[in-house]
């Protein structure tokens, strides 16, 4: 069975038609070389509105069946960064690792990443996290995080995601 992996990105702008979106194939890019295991993209580009953030994170759960969701975009401290409350407002439970581990990773390249207000949370048996919006960035907390998402998954209810161990390695516990 292929997982399901939902794209967000969110972006007033790109939604609008007036830059280019980088966010989803950056996402796309990084999975497409990454996995080993079937999987199938769910994308989304909407602007920064905490309700359609909400319907987007809650559709791509409830209806498509996605058991990772990631976001780009709306993580900072401006008005309209709200991706952090509409996640939140979603969850069933909280994942603060993930946010923590985000921020760590971006401290090593830029001062601003103590700006970031990125969550992990679980809603049902998925995995949502927001993600930083710039391509370099989305690639590094990837490489930096993606080690535990699969066995996040696993213990959540989800299908196998397995990597290519010549690009990042899955960790799961011996048995």
């Amino acid at each position: 069975m292929a997982a399901r992996i939902g794209l967000v990105s969110i972006s007033d702008r790109a939604s609008q038609g007036i830059y280019e979106d980088k966010g989803i194939p950056a996402l796309r890019a990084w999975f497409e070389n990454a996995l080993s295991s079937p999987w199938e993209a769910v994308c989304r580009l909407i602007p920064d509105e905490r309700e359609l953030i909400e319907n987007a994170l809650i559709e791509l759960v409830d209806k498509a069946g996605c058991s990772l969701v990631l976001t780009t975009g709306g993580t900072g401290p401006a008005p309209r960064d709200v991706t952090p409350e509409a996640t939140l407002a979603v969850a069933d439970r909280v994942m603060d690792g993930f946010g923590e581990q985000m921020r760590a990773i971006s401290l090593k390249y830029v001062p601003t990443a103590i700006l970031s207000r990125q969550v992990g949370v679980i809603r049902k048996n998925a995995l949502i996290l927001n993600l930083p919006g710039q391509p370099k960035a989305i690639k590094e907390t990837l490489d930096g995080i993606f080690p535990a998402i699969p066995y996040c998954i696993d213990l959540i209810g989800g299908p196998f995601i397995d990597s290519r161990v010549d690009v990042i390695t899955a960790f799961r516990p011996n048995k």
